[in-house]
Formats: structure tokens, C-alpha cells, sequence
């Protein structure tokens, strides 16, 4: 792909206000100027790219997602302003969007992996033996880019309700195999149970978490083990409970689940747990919703400020990515209007530039 024209940007930083102008070149910023860079504001807001840390591209309702399909899906995702998407499971390989400029950066954690008939059918890896866990770990945390990912708990048939896939000493040999590789860690946990081991044995991060106590939410804070409360896929837990009429048990949990969700995810924030915005686009939640997800943030009670954070420079920290800064990667948003004191403004952008290229 030929290298873009040269860009040129200035206004005020969203992160601190002060004064930022820079120039694209070869799809990094520079602060240098660039003869005949065409000018895309002289007075906006400039802000990294948001971060959707809880996304699968390679999802959709019924399966079968081609990579067509995937490319639409990150598409969307990219023009609402995602430029970096942390792909937590996928039965589709993603990697030929690499290097497509409309699409946002990714980062992979491989297949889901799961057990029979304890997640949705055909998502991930389900170990007829629980013991292959770890090597099963070794091996998506190659085919990976950096991440590993668990399903940590799902409704268990025989049950009735949620329950852990896995044993807690597993877990520990399963999270030393993803470090011993170079990869972090996640899980999807809905409830309470599989928490206990999870945290326990050092997963770098949590995903829904919704079953969180006090104690678990201290211990996270202690180890710096992130959480993605994916706001906008909890909306959808009436509805998943009003589909489980077999199993009125998990039913009504997925309903306390709900109703404790906003002060579970305050208690964390207040406590100190590192967290971070992600829709879980695919399946239930559309794609291209990550602002939705943002405001919900904010009005959780984290504010408008450290809401916009969660989902901009804290996560590409934590995932080793650019911010809007000289030297970095081109990925950058332009507003008229700071989004910091209405993050409707989010909606609107001036400019969505990616890898230096307009969107």
C-alpha cells in the first residue's frame, strides 16, 4: 500500500489541554513539519484513538463469519473512533486485516477456550479433557498477539446455573504456561465462584466481572489485575435471563447480576482496580459502539475525564500502544469541541485518521 500524504494537525491535546501540533509522515506522527502536508485542523481537539478492549470482529449471531464479513465489522469499529481493538476470542483468524488502513490496529488473544458444552457452541477450543488445559493455553498463546483467554465460568446444565470450568490448581498451572510464553491472560466470569481461582492464581485480567465481592476487588487492586466491565453487554442480562426458562436458578442470578452490576463496578473503580472500556461487539452488541460504552462509564461515576481515559491512553499503555505523540503511530481523533466536558462530542468527529490515512 502506498504511504499516505502527509497530514497536518493542530489544537489542544484531550489529555491535558495544552498546545499539540504534528504532521503525519509514513504513518507516524511527527512534530517536524511536512512540506506540502494538507492541513486538517488548525484549532481542534486531538486525541489518541479510542481503545475497544473487548471486541470480536470474528463474531456474529449464527457463526459462519467470513473475513469479509470481519473486515465490515472492523470497518465500523474504525469509524466510530475504535483505531485499536483487543480481539478477546474468535473462531475466525483475523490476521489478514493486518495492514488494511481502514481497519483499527489489532490485538488477539486466539480461540476462546472452553469446555464441552460450558459456552456457545463452535466459539472456541473445548477440551474434552480438563487436563489439557495448559498446553492448550501454550498453544493459542502462539497463535495469538499476546493474549490468552479463558471462558472462567458459564452455565452449567446439570447445575442449573453458573459454575467454573476449571480447578483451581489447573488455573495456576494454566496462568504460569500464558507468562512462561510471553502472553497475559483474561477471563470471561460472569458470577462469583470461578473468581476465587482465577484471581488467585494471577490472571492479568477480568472480563465482565460482575460477580465481584469486596475481598476479590481488594485482592485485584493488590495485583494490578485489570477489569473490562463491558457496560453495554451487562445491559443485555434481563434479556439473556428471559431466554432460560429451563433454569430459573440461573435465571434470577443473572438478574442479581444486573441489579448489582453499577455498584460492583464502582466499588472496583473507587478501590483502585484498573479498568478499562470494551463493548463485547459481536453477537449481542453491535459493532461501532464504543462511545456508547465510554458515556456509560462516565455515568457509572468515574466522570467524564477518567471515563475518556479508560478508553484512550490508560488502555494503550497497558497494551503497549501508541498515544498522540511524536514518534508514535498515526491513530488519532480530531474534535471542533473537547469531549472532556461533553462526551457527546465523540459522536462528531473532525477527523478519524488511521495509521496517517484519513477515514
Amino acid at each position: 500500500m502506498d504511504a499516505p500524504q502527509s497530514l497536518h494537525i493542530r489544537g489542544r491535546s484531550c489529555a491535558d489541554g495544552e498546545p499539540l501540533e504534528l504532521w503525519t509522515l509514513d504513518g507516524v506522527l511527527t512534530d517536524e513539519p511536512q512540506p506540502g502536508a494538507v492541513t486538517v485542523a488548525t484549532d481542534g481537539w486531538l486525541m489518541s484513538g479510542l481503545v475497544d478492549a473487548h471486541n470480536h470482529v470474528g463474531i456474529a449471531p449464527g457463526l459462519g463469519v467470513t473475513i469479509d464479513q470481519a473486515r465490515g465489522f472492523a470497518q465500523a469499529d474504525a469509524k466510530a473512533g475504535a483505531l485499536l481493538i483487543r480481539e478477546v476470542g474468535s473462531p475466525v483468524d483475523t490476521h489478514p486485516l493486518d495492514g488494511d488502513d481502514s481497519c483499527p490496529e489489532f490485538i488477539r488473544s486466539g480461540h476462546h477456550i472452553a469446555r464441552p458444552k460450558r459456552y456457545l457452541r463452535g466459539y472456541g477450543v473445548e477440551l474434552d479433557d480438563p487436563a489439557d488445559l495448559p498446553a492448550e493455553v501454550r498453544r493459542q498463546a502462539r497463535s495469538g498477539d499476546g493474549w490468552v483467554k479463558l471462558v472462567g465460568d458459564w452455565i452449567d446444565r446439570e447445575v442449573g446455573d453458573l459454575a467454573p470450568l476449571w480447578d483451581d490448581d489447573l488455573l495456576v498451572r494454566a496462568v504460569a504456561a500464558a507468562h512462561e510464553e510471553g502472553a497475559r491472560i483474561t477471563a470471561h466470569v460472569f458470577g462469583t465462584d470461578a473468581l476465587h481461582g482465577l484471581v488467585a492464581a494471577g490472571v492479568d485480567c477480568v472480563e465482565h466481572g460482575t460477580g465481584l465481592t469486596d475481598d476479590l476487588i481488594a485482592a485485584m487492586a493488590d495485583r494490578s489485575i485489570a477489569l473490562v466491565p463491558t457496560l453495554i453487554q451487562v445491559d443485555n442480562f434481563p434479556a439473556i435471563a428471559d431466554g432460560a426458562d429451563r433454569f430459573p436458578v440461573y435465571q434470577a442470578h443473572m438478574r442479581s447480576l444486573y441489579a448489582n452490576a453499577a455498584g460492583v463496578f464502582t466499588a472496583a473503580f473507587e478501590a483502585g482496580v484498573p479498568m478499562y472500556a470494551g463493548t463485547d461487539a459481536g453477537g449481542f452488541v453491535e459493532h461501532g459502539r464504543i462511545v456508547d460504552e465510554v458515556i456509560a462509564m462516565s455515568d457509572l461515576g468515574l466522570g467524564s475525564e477518567r471515563a475518556l481515559a479508560a478508553a484512550t491512553d490508560l488502555p494503550r499503555q497497558w497494551l503497549g500502544a501508541g498515544t498522540a505523540q511524536a514518534g508514535e503511530p498515526a491513530d488519532l481523533l480530531v474534535f471542533a469541541d473537547d469531549p472532556r466536558t461533553d462526551l457527546g462530542v465523540l459522536r462528531d468527529p473532525v477527523a478519524v485518521i488511521r495509521a496517517g490515512r484519513l477515514l
